[in-house]
């Protein structure tokens, strides 16, 4: 993922026409590219930001069926995801793992409600189960969930569903796709549509970098840009009518202390309807999510006060120690692209999560909703959407099968560096020619030197935020330990980039406004001149 020496093939290649262009580098952007490759169509990728910013970086990190739609009903999208589930954790091993789920229960009746309906769950899973459901006592309950509030507790409900690392599988799925052929750009914003009469034709392009401008011809466009899909359908059609109305979902990150075990929590109805998670992820625990429809979108949501609230009140009524805000080491928003909803209502839950794929008269193809777990099946269908529209010369899709970059067995998911996978022994070799590049970053986290020049050189890693935010997920961790680290990382892609000290501490001040906004109380540390 050297992005110079593809950005000189880029410049050298503007009379190629692609089978497939694809606007977006998200999950379902990533995932229409990595089913497109496997069916041998030339494949062009463009991301405005950096691969998984927007939604994808902001999950749950959660690959499961949707206990949640299984509830509403909604057999059909449960099935596809907890075959998907499966597929995953079998191509991408050293990303995906099986995380044991308990529903506290403190009535009888509801321990005997979500038993029987959790068989139906393991029924739908099929042979990719990850294993079965089944009811615990409270005894088990408080041995599983130590911290858990034991007043009134009648015993649990367990069940198993996966757990994963959000960007950088989608790093990964790039990386995939790149392999197999696919030509992909981070920082590459796409700004019209070219078309021959009506008919799309390709689009134009601009290189955030350099400023240099860009048309790229394709015999077909697939618009993957989720919250942002309306943006790119009206630079076709002027009059075009919003299809898309974002929910946004926000998370807390607290110590491990709330929760020392290896468990998750599952709260299937709050206060309000919504469904609680707690789910430990690198050593801390997420807990989350809250779902509020929102007028306005940015590539950078910020967080509400009632959603902070809302997710501490609730953790405070299931845990024994109650997460206060002090507690709160970093809190992140994302958007969820939904259907914008019928008559008004904003009541989410309304809203089907399942996929929808719509073709313009121009021939653009436009792909929105889905959720993280179904990013294949996405791709597959809108490939598909694209072969019939477009007649393209395909192979049948075999993305199913496809083993996702740094795949490795035997995954020892205690290392903190468990999830480069394959890519483990390049690291090693870094720090053998180099012994400093083994120096942590920061003396409280295990990341190391090494690590920013891997991510430099091969995971088309840019700014500092590339890093701190997606290439690791420190930001996401502990806000306040990221901004500790990042003139550190500045000044080590400073020289791996070969930009001046000016870029250096540039980067150092963006970054430190931008770790801001996952704090609940400013830190803005002194820069070295």
């Amino acid at each position: 993922m050297d992005r110079e020496k593809r950005f000189k093939y880029l410049k050298e290649s503007h009379d190629k026409v692609w089978d497939i262009i694809i606007i977006g580098g998200g999950a379902t952007g990533l995932g229409v590219a990595l089913d497109s490759v496997s069916r041998g169509l030339s494949t062009l990728l463009l991301e405005q930001s950096d691969f998984s910013k927007g939604t994808s970086s902001r999950s749950t990190k959660l690959v499961h069926g949707g206990v949640r739609y299984l509830a509403q009903g909604n057999i059909d999208l449960v099935r596809e995801a907890l075959r998907e589930r499966g597929l995953l954790q079998e191509n991408a091993p050293h990303l995906v793992q099986n995380e044991v789920f308990v529903i506290p229960n403190y009535t009888y009746f509801n321990k005997i409600f979500y038993s029987v309906g959790l068989k139906t769950y393991d029924l739908l899973s099929g042979k990719l189960s990850l294993g079965k459901s089944k009811g615990i006592s409270k005894k088990e309950t408080i041995s599983r969930i130590p911290t858990i509030k034991q007043e009134g507790l009648k015993g649990g409900v367990v069940y198993h569903d996966g757990q994963f690392d959000d960007s950088r599988l989608a790093l990964n799925v790039a990386q995939t796709a790149m392999e197999q052929g696919a030509d992909i750009f981070n920082y590459m914003k796409v700004t019209g549509l070219s078309k021959n009469g009506e008919a799309i034709s390709g689009v134009k392009a601009k290189d955030i970098e350099t400023g240099k401008e860009f048309t790229f011809n394709g015999k077909s466009v697939i618009n993957a840009t989720g919250v942002f899909v309306d943006e790119i359908m009206s630079m076709d059609k002027q009059d075009h009518i919003k299809t898309i109305r974002p929910s946004q979902g926000v998370h807390v990150v607290l110590d491990k202390e709330f929760m020392p075990g290896k468990d998750a929590i599952m709260i299937p109805k709050t206060d309000d309807g919504r469904v609680l998670f707690a789910v430990p992820w690198h050593d801390k625990v997420v807990v989350g999510t809250t779902d509020t429809l929102l007028d306005e979108y940015s590539l950078e949501p910020t967080a509400l006060e009632e959603e902070i609230d809302f997710i501490l009140s609730t953790a405070k009524k299931y845990l024994n120690k109650a997460p206060e805000r002090k507690d709160v080491k970093s809190v992140f928003a994302g958007l969820r692209p939904l259907a914008a909803p019928k008559g008004g209502s904003g009541k989410t839950k309304e809203i089907s999560r399942s996929h929808k794929i719509i073709e313009s008269d121009s021939g653009l193809i436009t792909i929105t909703g889905g959720k993280w777990t179904t990013f294949r099946k996405m791709g597959q269908d809108t490939v598909d959407k694209a072969v019939k529209i477009h007649k393209l010369e395909a192979k049948e899709s075999s993305s199913e099968n496809m083993k996702i970059h740094g795949a490795t067995d035997n995954v020892d998911f205690s290392d903190p560096l468990y999830f480069y996978g394959t890519d483990r022994s390049g690291l090693e070799k870094l720090t053998d020619n180099n012994p400093g590049l083994g120096d942590r970053i920061n003396e409280n986290y295990p990341y190391i030197k090494a690590q920013v020049i891997w991510a430099v050189r091969h995971e088309m890693a840019r700014t500092v935020e590339d890093f701190l935010a997606r290439r690791v997920r420190i930001l996401f961790l502990d806000a306040r330990a990221a901004i500790d680290m990042a003139e550190t990382v500045a000044i080590l892609m400073q020289q791996e980039l070969d930009k001046d000290k000016k870029w250096a501490k540039d980067q150092t001040s963006e970054f430190i406004k931008l770790a801001n906004r996952y704090l609940l109380e400013e830190y803005n540390p002194t820069i070295s001149s």
